[in-house]
């Protein structure tokens, strides 16, 4: 596995993206909306940010049926993204990507480019993909002037399933425009940072939205539909408040990776880790630091057995993240973790007192990472173990000087029939409290500690 910092979205200045909407595959959840009459039906664009959740399945960024009329993007089975049309004449045109999409700890930027009236397929239908043009392994024409169902008067439109609905989507969109009567490029909504050449969003409110246009901002956590450009809202299915998140194209948030498991199930935008197997399985994070102070928590919504999190190194000779699948963190001596089934923390097999007692169900505990001292803190409800205090660097507990040596160290768990709520920043549970980073960076339950910041991008950028 390798360590990625998502450069993506670690670009300071310029146009901020404060929210996304978390679609969670096995909740069904989607939005919807009927069209009305078009400003210009045969063309349009659509731009939308997303950060996948899981690979290796169908699942629908948009999908429209009425009639004979359908129109779908999704990511293929095989991960390449597919936009299907189908004509009221059933002429059928599908362009399908060249390359695959797995990386699943950056946003990509995707532009859907139609204009029917042009008279080849490569100038019909454009997509952009983090501002460059594709070029489709297939393509089949249009016919002249045909009318996509993402534009048709009365038909309805799901985002995040195909039309039935069915083969949800599994992970988070932000910044999602509809321009009715336009074929634009990606240069309407984004642009190449002039320091660092990564794609970024701009702000697209100004454009001219047409009819049937819509601008989904995801900002009104009562009302997550809502067309900002000012057109009728979407209807939300098997959406609550809490999908909202602040995990974003301008702040990409730590979350964990289906790439590193065996026996254990993901959810909740990769921040709900479930076991129910008699045997620990361990699961890694999308982003490794050297250096720095770090905080997260995360909640014991379940426990059956054991459940441990920590760090781990990157070693050789499975000691490190490499080899987390059937075991337990603080087995390795490149990780250190607390076993909150004791209340007690592990390094290479050796454990010490922490808490003095097993930790219970339903606990929020908080994670103080410094780098910069060598030092790991946990905190159950608020209140650091050991006595210790992460601001004033007293009593935490020393990393070995095998992790020292092989950073840098990601955020890690390993579980025994359990089921963790984690939060790094953007928190899919309800916080009651809302506590942030000096920064002004995350949602979490318990103050965080001074000094220490969120696993973001944003953080990363100033302090990793």
């Amino acid at each position: 596995m390798s360590i990625i910092i998502p450069a993506n979205s670690a670009v300071s200045g310029g146009f901020d993206v404060t929210n996304s909407l978390m679609f969670n595959r096995v909740d069904s959840a989607y939005l919807s909306r009927s069209q009305g009459t078009a400003t210009l039906a045969y063309k349009y664009t659509l731009s939308m940010w997303i950060k996948r959740s899981d690979i290796g399945a169908e699942m629908y960024l948009t999908g429209v049926s009425s009639g004979t009329v359908i129109e779908l993007m999704k990511f293929t089975s095989a991960n390449t993204l597919e936009w299907y049309n189908r004509d009221a004449a059933s002429n059928v045109s599908v362009a399908v990507t060249k390359n695959a999409f797995t990386d699943l700890s950056s946003w990509y930027h995707l532009v859907f480019s139609y204009d029917s009236s042009q008279s080849t397929p490569a100038t019909q239908k454009k997509l952009y993909i983090n501002g460059v043009e594709q070029t489709f392994a297939s393509n089949v024409g249009l016919a002249t002037n045909a009318v996509p169902g993402l534009n048709l008067s009365g038909a309805n439109i799901k985002v995040g399933a195909e039309y039935s609905p069915n083969y949800y989507y599994d992970g988070y969109m932000s910044e999602v425009n509809f321009i009715d009567g336009q074929a634009l490029a990606a240069d309407s909504f984004g642009e190449f940072d002039e320091d660092s050449g990564v794609w970024k969003p701009i702000n697209a409110s100004g454009l001219t939205f047409g009819n049937n246009g819509f601008y989904l901002d995801f900002k009104d956590s009562a009302n997550l539909g809502n067309d900002a450009s000012g057109g009728t809202d979407f209807s939300e299915s098997n959406i609550a408040a809490t999908d909202q998140g602040t995990d974003t194209c301008t702040n990409n948030f730590c979350t964990l990776t289906t790439l590193v498991r065996m026996a254990i199930t993901l959810n909740q935008g990769n921040t709900q880790v479930t076991d129910t197997d008699s045997a620990y399985y361990g699961v890694a994070s999308t982003m490794g630091v050297s250096s720095g102070k770090w905080y997260w928590e995360y909640k014991l919504t379940r426990i059956g057995n054991y459940a441990q999190d920590g760090v781990m190194s990157q070693l050789p000779s499975g000691n490190g993240f490499n080899d987390i699948y059937n075991t337990y963190v603080g087995s390795k001596s490149g990780g250190v973790a607390l076993n909150t089934g004791e209340g007690k923390i592990y390094s290479a097999d050796s454990s010490t007192t922490w808490f003095g007692s097993a930790n219970s169900q339903g606990q929020i505990i908080g994670v103080a990472l410094d780098l910069d001292n060598n030092k790991i803190y946990y905190s159950a409800d608020g209140t650091f173990g050991n006595s210790s205090n992460p601001a004033t660097n007293s009593n935490g507990f020393a990393l070995s000087a095998t992790i020292i040596a092989n950073k840098p160290v990601l955020p890690c768990t390993s579980i025994n029939n359990c089921t963790l709520d984690y939060n790094f920043g953007s928190p899919y549970y309800a916080i009651s409290s809302g506590n942030s980073d000096a920064d002004g960076h995350g949602n979490f339950e318990y103050a965080v500690p001074s000094g220490y910041f969120a696993l973001c991008t944003k953080n990363l950028a100033e302090y990793g």
